[in-house]
């Protein structure tokens, strides 16, 4: 055995172990037959001209630009984990289950075909045909040859009149096109980066009629979909390094922006003492619902670290913090948490031209973020229907409309929680 045979060998324990070790800080359990799996497949073999180090890395490996734009990925081996685990769960196991991969590269099919096993099957997919020329290369060198590889555009059906327990989709998705659902048997799952209110959330969704329900969700991020089922996200500048993301028809002038950032900021406080495992990837989305359902303008903003270390803004994420702008140019934005020992406050920063008001908005996002804490910090659930479906039949939640379809996040809130909505 060579000394670079047993580094990767020593490497990808030790990647392994690390991703035990972060699915229990977040307090789920790393199944076995994943963590297998993850044991198993030399990752190496799929980042081939990357030294076996970096491949190891807890973070997506870029295959393929275009221009500025990253098309192509190995994703991240956390994010991976976390998505098996999503799709084991719901099927109750992957064993003997046949199953699509939208979005190809060989790592992640790999994976799928070790848990699938001899009775199982797996089909990868995708538009691009440098990359489903690399994932057969990849694949027959680290002894996958069985995966079956298409080049394709998944928006429509890979194989008429074929059905699948599973659909895991590796590329950020704006939209569910009626293929998905289409092709999924009547126990199947799929499981999809799916874009609402401009961030990203791995859901796992179960058939329910014509429709599709939510188990789980995990907080996630992806290069995007290319094809019929892409959809551009829109970005509009407020100051340098600084903008807002606008992913659901949004149109924003761009002079209500001007000046914005240089008047003086308001900031509220939610008074509350949050331990460091509470998933603020929730309330961003609950902030979107509650934002939207009032008729407001739910904004996504991102910033370059140069602003955050300038001062210029303050945002607890800099790659998609939530955020509303008012109709009377107030901006509000989600702020970085204020910490105490081991815990944390939450917080809103405001700007506008006239600094009461800004102090006034930047309250009622803080009465929200508490309502949220005094509901129990409640996870979303998302409901999936066709994009012809009435108002009157849509389940209680706010809904989002799509191009094929309309989709209604919920939240269940604890028994005498004093916000009724749902």
């Amino acid at each position: 055995m060579s000394v670079e045979t047993i580094n990767s060998e020593s490497l990808r324990q030790a990647m392994v172990d690390q991703l035990a070790t972060d699915h229990a800080d977040k307090g789920w359990t790393l199944r076995p037959e994943v963590e297998a799996a993850m044991r198993t497949v030399p990752r190496e073999l799929f980042t081939p001209g990357l030294p076996v180090q970096e491949a190891y890395e807890n973070r997506a490996v870029i295959t393929k630009r275009r221009g500025e734009e990253n098309i192509s990925s190995v994703s991240a081996p956390f994010l991976i984990a976390e998505m098996l685990g999503q799709a084991a769960d719901a099927l109750g196991g992957l064993k003997g289950r046949h199953v699509l991969e939208i979005g190809s590269g060989g790592y992640n099919a790999s994976l799928l075909r070790e848990l699938v096993g001899v009775a199982g099957s797996v089909t990868t997919v995708d538009i691009d045909p440098d990359v489903t020329g690399r994932a057969i290369a990849c694949l027959t060198t680290a002894g996958y040859d069985d995966v079956k590889v298409v080049c394709a555009d998944a928006e429509h059906p890979v194989e008429p009149g074929r059905r699948y327990d599973l659909i895991i989709v590796t590329a950020g998705a704006w939209d569910i096109p009626p293929a998905w659902r289409e092709q999924l048997t009547d126990i199947g799952v799929l499981v999809v980066p799916l874009r609402t209110f401009g961030m990203t959330r791995s859901w796992a969704l179960r058939r329910a009629g014509v429709g599709l329900v939510s188990v789980s969700e995990r907080q996630c991020g992806f290069v995007p979909v290319q094809g019929d089922g892409a959809y551009d996200v829109q970005y509009v500048d407020v100051a340098d390094g600084v903008h807002l993301r606008l992913d659901e028809g949004q149109q924003i002038p761009s002079q209500r922006l001007d000046g914005l950032l240089a008047t003086p900021r308001q900031e509220a406080w939610a008074g509350v003492s949050l331990p460091p495992p509470t998933v603020l990837a929730d309330l961003d989305l609950w902030l979107a619902t509650r934002i939207a359902a009032a008729g407001q303008e739910f904004v996504v903003l991102t910033a370059q670290d140069v602003a955050i270390s300038s001062g210029v803004v303050a945002p607890s994420w800099r790659f998609g913090t939530p955020a509303v702008l008012h109709d009377d140019g107030t901006f509000v934005y989600r702020s970085e948490l204020r910490w105490t020992g081991d815990a944390f406050d939450l917080g809103a920063y405001a700007h506008g031209p006239d600094a009461s008001a800004a102090a006034a908005a930047a309250g009622r996002m803080v009465e929200q973020m508490r309502t949220w804490v005094n509901a129990g910090c409640p996870a979303p659930a998302l409901h999936v229907v066709p994009a012809q479906t009435p108002d009157g039949d849509l389940p209680a939640g706010t809904a989002v409309d799509k191009r094929h379809s309309r989709v209604v996040l919920a939240f269940t809130l604890k028994e005498g929680s004093p916000d009724g909505a749902r």
